[in-house]
C-alpha cells in the first residue's frame, strides 16, 4: 500500500514537472490544480461535518499541513527523480547510490513527523473520530480522483 501511494505521489509530480514546460500547458495545469484543491475541500467539508468553530481552526492547520508537505515534495523529491531512469541509476556510483537512498529516507522521516505534528495539532481542534475520517476521506477523494483520471484516460 505505502509503494502505491509513492507511486501515486510520483506520477504526479512528474506530471507537474511535464507540464510546467509551457506557459499556457502551466496555466491550465494551475486552473486544474485550484479546481481539484477546491473539490477536496468541499468533500473533506461533507465527509467531517465540521462546526463553524472546527472549520475555523482546522483549514488553517490542514492548508498549512497541506503547503509545508507540497514544500517538502518539491524540494527533496525533485532532486532525487532525476535520477530514477534505469541508465541514470546504473552509473551511479555505490556512494552516490547511497546518497541518494539516504536523502529517499530523510524525506520520508521529514514527511512522517510532519504528518505527526499535523496530528497532534488537530487533537486540539478535532475530535478522534473526525481525525480519523479526515484520514478516509483523503484516502477516499484520492481514490476517486485517480478513478477519474483513469476513466478519463480510457475514455480517449
Amino acid at each position: 500500500m505505502k509503494n502505491y501511494k509513492f507511486l501515486t505521489i510520483a506520477f504526479f509530480f512528474i506530471s507537474i514537472a511535464n507540464f510546467a514546460q509551457d506557459g499556457p500547458l502551466r496555466e491550465r495545469f494551475r486552473e486544474k490544480k485550484e479546481q481539484i484543491k477546491s473539490l477536496k475541500v468541499a468533500f473533506i467539508t461533507n465527509q467531517l461535518n465540521l462546526t463553524p468553530d472546527e472549520a475555523a481552526k482546522f483549514w488553517p492547520l490542514f492548508n498549512a499541513f497541506e503547503g509545508k508537505q507540497q514544500e517538502i515534495r518539491k524540494q527533496k523529491l525533485k532532486a532525487y527523480f532525476g535520477r530514477s531512469d534505469n541508465n541514470s541509476i546504473d552509473k551511479l556510483s555505490e556512494k552516490d547510490a547511497s546518497a541518494v537512498l539516504s536523502q529517499m529516507e530523510n524525506t520520508e522521516e521529514e514527511l512522517y513527523q510532519l504528518k505527526k505534528k499535523f496530528v497532534a495539532n488537530l487533537k486540539g481542534v478535532l475530535p478522534a473520530t473526525k481525525i480519523l475520517k479526515l484520514k478516509k476521506a483523503e484516502e477516499e477523494f484520492s481514490k476517486k480522483l485517480l478513478q477519474q483520471y483513469r476513466d478519463k484516460k480510457i475514455g480517449r
